[in-house]
């Protein structure tokens, strides 16, 4: 039923639980394709500890998490691909709550369950826009209520991979952290309808080590939001959808001090489309930046998510 795939790249401290919480799935029908994305540390030792006929690695040459995912697809056989990243957990009723959305929406091109982020002991609750809790269904403006929490995150969704295929798969050209799994979300939603379970069944880790910090931010190939314009001429849902993800990018270039991307990013930008407090957030200079993220993590050891996409 599901083609599981895990791009593995230097997680020797995450990987084992993370495959095991695919593993303890209580829906049995799957395959797990591990793609070692050339890992310089002992991630792929750390895999001798599985018997399990069920899972397959495979060991590449370093090309980044899109051309993994992709290469993972290409050796799946099942017919819904499932993505798990090798830090991120499954609860155990992760596939089957997949499974039923399958069954009772069988024409999507995407089908995604609720998750929560974790930083220790803190979590971050989603919140997604027009769709209450423990609601199953067919998203009525996926654009739209995913403002706030994204309805689609890699390792919580599964979708054809006749699909996939078709559509072309994730941009390679997009780094890792810079929108390559935002870019295949929208090609699907602009043109598939898209099932979704609000009801939590993944946990995405927010690790250290798995933070983009700024000094990288100049290095990196973000998706080309310019390309859904057109569509969003048609689609005002889309075009505060674009311009949401063109407020984050602006941001991540302020901090990095590159004002000529960050420029980029501001043209098509509709700052109507914004809220008070993202107007705000991108009116100030650097260090009122720096501050106001040291304010939010403070605020999150005590339980306190306030976020700019609320």
């Amino acid at each position: 039923m599901f083609s599981i795939i895990i791009p593995l790249y230097n997680k020797e401290n995450f990987i084992v639980k993370t495959v095991e919480s695919a593993l303890n799935q209580t829906f049995t029908d799957f395959e797990i394709i591990i793609v070692n994305d050339g890992s310089t540390d002992s991630s792929l030792e750390k895999l001798t500890c599985f018997t399990d006929s069920r899972i397959n690695i495979y060991t590449i040459n370093n090309k980044g998490v899109s051309h993994a995912r992709n290469y993972g697809i290409a050796k799946a056989s099942a017919k819904f691909i499932a993505f798990l990243d090798a830090d991120d957990l499954w609860l155990p009723n992760h596939l089957k709550s997949l499974k039923q959305l399958i069954d009772i929406f069988p024409n999507c091109g995407l089908y995604a369950n609720a998750y929560i982020k974790k930083k220790g002991d803190i979590t971050l609750e989603p919140y997604y826009i027009n769709i209450p809790k423990n609601w199953k269904g067919i998203v009525e403006d996926y654009f739209k209520s995913s403002l706030s929490s994204s309805i689609a995150w890699t390792s919580a969704v599964a979708a054809p991979k006749d699909l996939l295929i078709t559509l072309g798969c994730f941009d390679e050209n997009i780094t890792l952290g810079a929108g390559e799994d935002t870019d295949l979300w929208i090609r699907i939603a602009l043109n598939h309808p898209v099932a979704f379970n609000n009801n939590i069944t993944a946990i995405y880790n927010l690790h250290a080590e798995n933070r983009i910090s700024n000094s990288n931010t100049n290095l990196r190939r973000f998706l080309n939001l310019d390309d859904y314009e057109e569509a969003a001429k048609h689609n005002t849902s889309l075009k505060k959808y674009l311009d949401f993800n063109r407020f984050s990018i602006a941001i991540q270039y302020k901090l990095a001090g590159n004002k000529i991307q960050q420029a980029h990013y501001l043209k098509q930008l509709d700052q109507q489309n914004l809220n008070r407090k993202q107007r705000f957030i991108l009116s100030c200079n650097k260090r009122m930046l720096v501050l106001l993220l040291n304010i939010q993590n403070a605020l999150r050891q005590l339980h306190i998510d306030l976020s700019p996409f609320k």
